[in-house]
């Protein structure tokens, strides 16, 4: 596995897989790796015959008193999972690099960055689609390759696409959980003992809610107020619970194909954001 720093040594890799015939598999991810980005890395590598994944901690999507001096970083550990899954390249640019003192540009995306971590976090997804552009423009990937965990983030990555004519084909897979039901995360690193017991109540309700509507239930404001009960009572701060349709972050009238149910929590000094698709597709 290449790991390289600077685009000019990214853009020579990536045209020598071009002309030996290969499609690109892009993973773009900030690292401190789990396996729910070794399973995308994974699944670019079924589709794709050149895979490249980046680390950057793109500081533009954190607001200050946000986590980005302590996000976890770790870099060697990184690398050696990267390899051994079967990534081509890592591409792992420095921050005075990728933002020289004089940048000034910034890419924002209407709509469905509004609602949700838009309005919780503002400014979170203009450096979310900031740094997804200029990433998408040095690796020039045929596929890219994000979770669901991210729903809203999905959601602003498939309307840059669509909108800036990327030719590009979006991803979606699957969230990774652990035997208990949490979502994996890199920030579940923060969590002690006690708060990683009362996490589970956040994936405990979102999969309640989901039942609920497999029995019949189709008003969303109903399963948003039993699902916020659920949260509050396991002893949880709720930022929001929303259900919304997937590709326009809207809450629909009714549930539906299509309509997923999300919420935002905090333990202690630690946020974690979950959603789960109500009804199979």
């Amino acid at each position: 596995m290449n790991v390289i720093g600077d685009v000019p040594a990214l853009r020579t890799l990536a045209r020598a897989a071009r002309g030996r015939g290969d499609t690109i598999g892009f993973v773009p991810t900030m690292g401190a790796l789990h396996e729910g980005h070794l399973s995308l890395v994974r699944r670019a590598r079924q589709d794709c015959g050149f895979v490249v994944v980046s680390i950057f901690v793109n500081p533009l999507q954190f607001a200050p008193g946000e986590d980005f001096s302590r996000y976890p970083r770790q870099p060697e550990e990184d690398e050696k999972a990267l390899a051994a899954t079967g990534a081509d390249l890592l591409y792992r640019p420095d921050e005075k690099s990728f933002y020289p003192p004089d940048f000034s540009t910034a890419v924002e995306v209407g709509g469905v960055s509004e609602g949700g971590e838009g309005a919780v976090r503002p400014g979170h997804f203009r450096g979310v689609a900031t740094v997804v552009t200029k990433l998408f423009l040095e690796v020039a990937p045929d596929a890219a390759y994000f979770g669901r965990k991210d729903l809203q983030q999905v959601a602003v990555v498939g309307r840059l696409i669509q909108d800036l004519d990327f030719p590009i084909r979006l991803v979606v897979c699957d969230t990774i959980r652990d035997p208990d039901g949490l979502a994996l995360s890199s920030r579940n690193a923060y969590l002690s003992a006690f708060e990683r017991k009362l996490a589970v109540s956040l994936p405990r309700a979102l999969f309640g809610a989901r039942a609920r509507a497999a029995g019949g239930e189709r008003d969303p404001a109903t399963l948003e107020r039993q699902t916020r009960i659920e949260l509050e009572r396991a002893g949880l701060a709720v930022d929001y619970v929303e259900v919304v349709d997937c590709e326009s972050m809207r809450r629909p009238q009714r549930i539906g194909p299509g309509v997923a149910l999300a919420a935002a929590i905090r333990l202690g000094k630690t946020r974690l954001i979950d959603n789960v698709l109500l009804l199979d597709e």
